[in-house]
């Protein structure tokens, strides 16, 4: 090969791998999740697992591997197939998510029907599997599909951890993990999109390790006025039971309002194009009752993610007020520790109303005019 040839070749390759790279954008600070995915997409197997904790990126990589797989260029990232994908549109990515709290049987019959039929436009298809810790009894239906899956089909098995009845499961897939992201990474993945830097820190201090929650606080014009009320609540107890019920119908208003606000506006957007696919293509196969059960345990999340927030807002401001050297030392340590409590209290689920009224009773007022350390 001549020398011009080997340059234009070289030229195709640095192309191409600058659109494999747009592909990934979204989750780009997954550097070692994202090059397995990239090695992987040259050559796949069967079945993959993608193990780690809400928030890491896990399915956003799961939508960008799967048009890797469906693009005729390997992922070019910008072809009909890569930008169907990524929308979860594409006919050969049947992306399933349980319609209940656990997978039932009747849904892994389903999943391994559809593994079963040919794909719709071209040699490969892509199931992308969510939730997949809660799969339960359903495991063993699904055990043979996905070790010998019909040839051409690949499963994306998401799961946060691996249970006693994944196991066997999981030893017949390629196993990818994901983590929960550091602060820097999250600063970095927001300040590629755009927001300045002082309010993406902000940001990441409040998702939690949790890129998607970034993401929706970034969109959020009410994310630094809810983050001040929280702040200066303290300095509103005065110990009594009228004003901490009113401080919790105030803060029970702030969530159904101005909290939700922005993930309502991403869930119309899905349906508009739910609405759109099901007018192009008719409802079967269209998902409409996954995507409602989805926005009702995003809802779910978004609230339990939002006290969370405002407990830890709480936090900071009595471990201000004791790196200051201002008032009750004992008053604010036993505080930090109440709010502690209150935050690891949410993973059973509480009563919202029951748990700040306990609460904020029993927290000190604390002076507002403390600066943060």
């Amino acid at each position: 090969m001549s020398t011009s040839e080997d340059r234009s070749a070289a030229e195709d390759r640095s192309d191409h791998e600058k659109s494999a790279a747009h592909l990934y954008d979204g989750v780009r600070v997954l550097e070692r999740a994202v090059a397995q995915l990239r090695a992987a997409a040259r050559a796949p197997v069967h079945a993959y697992l993608f193990v780690g904790p809400p928030g890491s990126g896990k399915r956003a990589a799961a939508q960008a591997f799967a048009a890797s797989l469906l693009c005729r260029e390997d992922g070019c990232g910008v072809c009909r197939a890569c930008t169907l994908a990524l929308a979860a549109h594409h006919p050969d990515l049947i992306v399933v998510e349980r319609t209940g709290p656990f997978i039932s049987v009747d849904q892994a019959r389903e999943i391994v029907r559809q593994a079963s039929l040919s794909p719709v436009e071209g040699g490969r298809k892509v199931l992308l599997l969510v939730d997949f810790h809660l799969v339960q009894n359903a495991a063993p239906i699904l055990l043979k599909i996905i070790e010998e899956p019909p040839a051409g089909t690949v499963f994306i098995i998401l799961t946060e951890q691996v249970p006693p009845e994944l196991v066997t499961i999981a030893s017949r897939c390629v196993r990818i993990d994901f983590r929960t992201l550091r602060h820097e990474e999250i600063v970095e993945a927001l300040l590629a999109e755009g927001i300045d830097v002082g309010r993406a820190s902000e940001i990441a201090d409040a998702a939690t390790g949790r890129l998607d929650r970034a993401r929706l606080l970034a969109s959020d014009p009410e994310f630094e006025a809810r983050r001040r009320a929280w702040r200066a609540l303290p300095g509103e107890l005065d110990s009594t039971g009228a004003t901490v019920a009113r401080v919790v119908d105030e803060l029970g208003a702030m969530l159904d309002s101005a909290a939700v606000a922005p993930l309502e506006a991403r869930h119309a957007a899905e349906l508009d194009e739910l609405a759109e696919r099901v007018e192009r293509y008719g409802e079967r196969g269209a998902g409409r009752r996954q995507m409602e059960e989805r926005h009702k345990r995003e809802r779910r999340r978004l609230r339990t993610d939002e006290l969370r927030f405002g407990l830890t807002t709480l936090q900071a401001g009595y471990r201000d007020a004791l790196a200051a050297g201002q008032g009750d030392m004992h008053a604010w340590l036993a505080a930090v520790d109440r709010l502690h409590a209150a935050a690891e209290a949410l993973v059973r689920n509480p009563s919202e109303a029951l748990l700040l009224h306990a609460l904020l009773l029993d927290l000190p007022p604390r002076p507002t005019e403390v600066a943060p350390a």
